[in-house]
């Protein structure tokens, strides 16, 4: 892979569009990094949590008297001993009416557990040891009652109704419609129909989730260490849900292993654990191991689509028509239905769409609650569509890059109004140039020679394929975003950012930009974040916001400082402030440079500083962003397949995406490559498996594959453009977390169809392991 470089457009600046090394990577690598296992405190307790091995029960009785006979058995929780305390509620994705209300998860079981894995009791005990010891003397009455275990049975008369106040399984129907699709479908000069199936997977990172918590009696501060992309929203829901001052409770955000939109949100274990904390007088700390996270932590991704087509002889679109069911497990949770909102919101992509008609029904099954994972309903509707034009262009007898072309938006038409609302924003395309970013992806990957290869290999039998994926994104999401710069009295510059680090090289980034505003070297540049006490306010780091939300506030509010440090430097060097240079550091009269003063000298005296000016090099800001970016690319997969074994082989990969600004072009190539290897996970290996009586099948990584540096593609290129940058904040940024995976699905599934095409394999869902390829091929050949 080429090394990140500078990139050509960024040469009117000192620091942004350097690839400099990320800041924080140093205390990762050498050690000095603290992880959510790591936290001691003084008396701490270790927590385990007892959980449902059923998917669908009624809890007679709970039994606990032994397991707190145990010697070292500080405490056995159940629901019971909470009183009544509220449901965990919707972060994003609210929906107003009792279906979606009567849903939403409680912190321990109350009455009936509804998915395997779903937390009964917590032991909290002087070690883990005991405390698991202690979860087996839990003697537990069941009821088993009938389950649910495919959403699309979830409707049919004698399906047991998971929560009766909903009224039924369907929780919630999403309907957005532009132009007359129905006529458009009846006189279109070819209409094609295809169902598609996204499997249920999720985020795996390194690091599973954990929690520490100390109460104070005395100052009533309750202090908690974790990872919490969302500290403020946490903050305010844990305090409802205890009772408990907000302004008392202080989130410290420690490293992160990983995030993916399943790291940070609210989970029963975040109530459970500090509410432990102060009912006992001692730290409590709970860290999740890796069979709880594949039954515990959210799910994603599950969808079947219906999807009809209607388009011209040329390949031209004249319609889309979608009716889908997604699987949101057992409740909603934080994430609400938000990824099905996004799945109708942006399955038109980047294509001119004049009639469009998407429907989405929201399905509760037994199995582990649902949420975001990275690109969520991006990479299940971009599957479906890059398939669906992939299907258009077999049915058709056209390349389907001359469909693509054919149908791309133009730049010209920007900003393009979609039809539609997620989120509470209209989808309005900011601005693009998708056939630039398509045709520069052809040339990377050298198109014509990837065809011509592909032609000599099948006289040799071997089956190579060539897959797009054009990806639409959004990012950028608001409404605002909080930063505060600060030079204090050592002349140090430091950043307090309401953003926090999910792994996205934030701090690198926020230092980049307030160090070219105030003429510092980003290294001298301390940003901190994560921390409720230090930041006052911030709605956090998820949904590739940081870039275009996070980055805008600091950039305002170093603005501000710079001001202030002309006025206290014109005061102190008796100059104008339009005859001073700051640079390195230093303020100095143009021309003069032995007139100066240090950032040092001019942070003392503006205390009081000039009259009329308040006190302190510092200021705040508060980014407004009232609308979302949607950066895009395209993605070329070539593979090789075996028909025999189903095994894919990625031969070459090539992204091209347009990302508005590129502060650091390094950290950008990473989360590009990153993207892609969850992406191709999802598209090759990656499955939760469950039984017709909802349990789960994979719960370890002998049965869960992820994939490895091995399946990651020899030949990658990926080309960071910056064509089109946003108008939407000063700085064009639009943000970059989630292309690279969005279009990995549609890629690969189009290229393993595209080399199976000889044998006359249909690809309709993901993912496509060795033994469903094989499958297909030998039901193909069997019918042949």
């Amino acid at each position: 892979m080429a090394p990140a470089t500078r990139l050509e457009n960024a040469v009117d600046y000192r620091v942004i569009g350097v690839p400099m090394k990320r800041k924080e990577d140093f205390r990762l690598l050498t050690g000095r990094g603290t992880y959510a296992a790591d936290v001691r405190r003084p008396g701490l307790l270790h927590a385990a949590v007892l959980r449902s091995p059923h998917p669908h029960a009624r809890l007679a009785a709970i039994r606990a008297d032994a397991a707190r006979a145990i010697p070292g058995v500080a405490a056995v929780i159940t629901a019971a001993d909470f009183g009544t305390v509220p449901r965990i509620p919707v972060r994003l994705g609210q929906r107003s009416g009792a279906g979606p209300a009567a849903c939403l998860q409680p912190p321990l079981a109350t009455g009936v557990v509804r998915y395997v894995g779903e937390p009964i009791a917590f032991v909290v005990a002087a070690s883990r040891y005991l405390a698991e010891d202690a979860l087996e003397r839990i003697d537990i009455a069941w009821e088993p009652l009938p389950v649910v275990a495919d959403a699309r049975r979830a409707s049919d008369p004698g399906v047991p109704i998971l929560h009766p106040a909903a009224g039924g399984n369907i929780v919630e129907r999403l309907v957005t419609r532009a132009g007359d699709p129905t006529t458009a479908l009846a006189s279109a000069e070819r209409r094609l129909t295809e169902r598609f199936a996204v499997q249920r997977h999720t985020g795996v990172p390194m690091e599973t989730r954990g929690l520490t918590a100390a109460h104070d009696p005395g100052t009533g501060m309750l202090t908690l260490w974790g990872v919490a992309k969302v500290p403020h929203f946490n903050r305010r829901v844990l305090a409802d849900l205890l009772g408990h001052p907000e302004h008392l409770i202080h989130f410290i955000e420690l490293e992160v292993g990983g995030g993916f939109g399943v790291r940070g949100e609210f989970y029963p274990e975040d109530f459970v654990v500090p509410w432990a904390a102060m009912r006992l007088g001692r730290p409590v700390q709970w860290v999740e191991d890796r069979r709880e996270h594949l039954m515990a932590t959210n799910h994603s991704r599950q969808q079947y689509h219906e999807v009809e087509i209607g388009v011209r002889r040329d390949g031209t679109i004249v319609a889309l028509r979608d009716r889908f069911m997604v699987d949101l497990g057992a409740y909603i949770r934080t994430h609400g239905v938000v990824v099905p909102e996004l799945t109708i919101a942006l399955l038109p992509g980047p294509y001119r769409i004049p009639n469009y008609e998407c429907e989405g029904l929201c399905v509760l099954t037994n199995k582990t609650p649902t949420g975001t994972y990275r690109g969520p309903g991006r990479y299940e509707g971009t599957f479906v569509r890059e398939r669906l034009l992939d299907r258009v262009a077999t049915e058709l007898g056209l390349d389907p890059a001359d469909v693509r072309r054919r149908n791309f938006i133009d730049a010209s038409e920007m900003p393009y109004e979609v039809g539609g609302v997620s989120l509470g924003q209209r989808t309005v395309y900011d601005c693009g140039d998708y056939r630039s970013a398509f045709e520069q992806a052809l040339a990377a990957a050298d198109y014509a020679a990837m065809r011509e290869e592909q032609k000599q290999a099948r006289t040799r039998g071997r089956y190579l394929g060539i897959g797009f994926g054009c990806v639409l994104e959004k990012a950028g999401l608001g409404p605002w975003e909080y930063a505060r710069v600060e030079v204090d009295g050592s002349g140090s510059v430091v950043v307090y950012s309401g953003v926090a680090s999910v792994g996205q090289g934030i701090e690198t980034t926020l230092a980049q930009v307030v160090a070219e505003e105030l003429a510092v070297e980003a290294e001298d540049v301390t940003v901190v974040h994560g921390d409720s006490a230090r930041v006052p306010f911030g709605i956090g780091g998820f949904a590739s916001r940081g870039a275009a939300v996070a980055l805008p506030a600091a950039l305002e509010a170093a603005r501000k400082v710079r001001e202030k440090i002309f006025r206290v430097a014109a005061s102190l060097l008796e100059a104008h402030a339009g005859d001073l240079v700051l640079d390195a550091g230093k303020v100095h009269v143009r021309g003069m440079p032995e007139r100066s003063v240090t950032l040092r000298q001019l942070a003392r005296a503006a205390v009081p500083g000039p009259p009329g000016m308040e006190p302190g090099l510092y200021a705040a800001h508060f980014f407004e962003a009232p609308k979302m970016t949607y950066p895009y690319g395209t993605h070329v997969a070539g593979v090789e397949v075996d028909p025999g074994t189903g095994r894919v082989t990625l031969q070459k990969y090539v992204v091209t995406y347009d990302v508005g600004r590129a502060i650091n072009p390094m950290i950008v190539r990473g989360q590009i490559e990153g993207g892609l290897a969850q992406g191709l996970g999802g598209a090759l290996l990656e499955e939760l498996v469950y039984d017709d009586q909802a349990q789960p099948l994979t719960t370890t990584f002998m049965d869960y594959l992820v994939p490895t540096a091995m399946e990651m593609p020899e030949d990658t290129i990926v080309k960071i453009l910056e064509e089109t940058p946003t108008p939407l904040n000063p700085l064009g940024v639009k943000g970059v977390g989630e292309g690279g995976s969005s279009g990995a699905g549609a890629a690969i599934a189009n290229a393993v169809a595209d080399a199976l095409a000889p044998l006359g394999v249909s690809i309709t869902e993901l993912p496509l392991s060795p033994d469903r390829l094989a499958r297909l091929v030998r039901e193909r050949g069997a019918r042949a």
